[in-house]
């Protein structure tokens, strides 16, 4: 048996090293703690049925990726009284809103729980280790700046007395601040985005945001180049660092960009394909803010780093095949109509591909750095 789930996430805060917190529902006759999910639906996709399951259950709106985090099985129990194996996809989907009123509010309890908390709360074994490695906060731990000399030298890979060295140079580990700073932005835009993608009112709001976010992104840009300039001994290679810390400023771009489009054009309402392609673009966002801390111990984190530059990858693929998809839709159903929507319409799509090139171009500077350091 198939069905679909989300996880439904948020940050505590803007902060790129803020906990992440899951939301979990009661079952209604168990009461255990579960996530929402439910059957595949006729005429819509596997994560449009997911987030439909958690608006009704939950009631929480946001961005469901259209890639699945990955999967988990349980016993389902019918209502014949058999008990059958169930495979559940699993969906990252970022909430946006928190509705007053929903479908099961009567039927269900909702809580937010951190990761930690939230593993331990559901009875799913798969389940459980699914939720502990959303965030990877053992990686955040294991990347986190060192406060003492020897800590230093356990981190850069250096002897103790070269780490006593480096602390009377100009600081590399600045560096790794900017990086994790870059990637709040781009949390930060990319949710403003898919707020932006999902209509209402506050459209201004958000295209307000987008740039102003990306102003934040070209200031720690300048400052990451002038560092690279008066910076004697950096972490990488110093056209590395100036490649990184561009191409993460070109994702903000490129979301400004979408944002400009939206404004220009007074896009009221995207189409579902550009809401697909928008959530990946919070999923890509949220994978650069975990990668960022696992640079500054870039030998030990090589193969985390590996498994995550290829999600990144993926899902420019899968992106890819979302907007070939969308284009097609919107040019049949222009043709008899007006080609100016369908003018209009094309420009959106492109510009929401390049901000998720841009990820990938990202992935393969992050590939190129552990091939070089791990």
């Amino acid at each position: 048996m198939r069905q679909i789930a989300v996880l439904p996430y948020r940050s505590e805060s803007p902060a790129i090293d803020a906990p992440v917190q899951i939301l979990l529902i009661t079952s209604r006759e168990t009461r255990r703690w579960v996530i929402p999910k439910g059957g595949l639906m006729k005429g819509k996709s596997p994560h449009a049925a997911a987030a439909q399951e958690a608006e009704e259950e939950a009631g929480v709106l946001g961005a469901v990726c259209p890639i699945p985090l990955g999967s988990f099985r349980y016993r389902k129990r019918r209502a014949s009284g058999a008990r059958v194996w169930a495979d559940v996809d699993v969906f990252p989907f970022a909430v946006t809103e928190m509705l007053d009123t929903w479908d099961e509010q009567h039927q269900r309890d909702r809580r937010w729980f951190s990761l930690t908390e939230a593993a331990e709360a559901v009875d799913e074994e798969d389940l459980r280790a699914l939720i502990r490695s959303f965030g990877a906060s053992e990686f955040r731990a294991a990347a986190s700046p060192a406060r003492v000399f020897s800590a230093m030298a356990d981190r850069t890979g250096v002897n103790a007395m070269f780490a006593w060295f480096q602390k009377l140079l100009p600081q590399q580990g600045e560096f790794f601040d900017l990086f994790e700073k870059q990637a709040a932005t781009l949390v930060a835009g990319a949710d403003a985005l898919a707020r932006l993608a999902q209509g209402g009112p506050g459209r201004n709001q958000h295209i307000r945001e987008i740039e102003e976010r990306e102003h934040d992104a070209d200031e720690i840009t300048r400052e990451v180049l002038q560092s690279v300039r008066r910076t004697f001994l950096t972490p990488f290679d110093r056209s590395a660092i100036t490649s990184l810390i561009t191409t993460m400023d070109d994702a903000i771009d490129e979301m400004q960009q979408v944002a400009g489009a939206v404004s220009l054009y007074e896009v009221a309402e995207f189409e579902p394909e550009m809401v697909d392609m928008a959530a990946i673009i919070v999923d890509a966002a949220r994978l650069t803010a975990e990668i960022m801390p696992l640079l500054r111990k870039i030998a030990d984190n090589g193969h985390r780093l590996h498994e995550l530059t290829e999600r990144l990858v993926r899902m420019e693929g899968h992106a890819d095949d979302i907007h070939a998809a969308g284009l097609k839709r919107v040019y049949k159903a222009s043709q008899q109509s007006e080609p100016l929507h369908f003018i209009v319409r094309q420009e959106m799509f492109k510009r929401l591909e390049r901000v998720v090139d841009r990820f990938e171009d990202l992935a393969n500077e992050i590939d190129g750095l552990v091939i070089d350091h791990a």
